[in-house]
């Protein structure tokens, strides 16, 4: 469960649990709800800036990248691949559909 909260993947379910908290926190527009939206921040944050918050728990780094290599994670692509090409080069050309 560590790890899968340190990946890539677990970043964006991070981010996106965080928005909707922030955003159905705002919705209700009550004390409560800004309660609510403030906590949303955490993840959320969290996940954008690539901080494992919960690694000094378990004896892990707070930064992301280096509690994966702790964890002995394969290096990852960065969060958002724009060069389409996994993460490998930041000069590659955009994959295609006719491989």
């Amino acid at each position: 469960m560590v790890g899968f909260i340190a990946s890539r993947t677990g970043r964006w379910v991070r981010i996106l649990a965080g928005s909707g908290l922030v955003l159905g926190g705002l919705g209700t527009r009550s004390p409560g709800g800004a309660v609510v939206a403030l906590a949303g921040l955490v993840p959320l944050l969290s996940g954008a800036l690539d901080l494992f918050l919960l690694g000094p728990l378990f004896g892990l780094p707070v930064k992301g990248a280096d509690a994966r290599r702790a964890l002995g994670q394969p290096e990852e692509a960065p969060l958002l691949d724009l060069a389409h090409d996994g993460g490998r080069s930041p000069y590659a050309p955009p994959s295609t559909l006719l491989h």
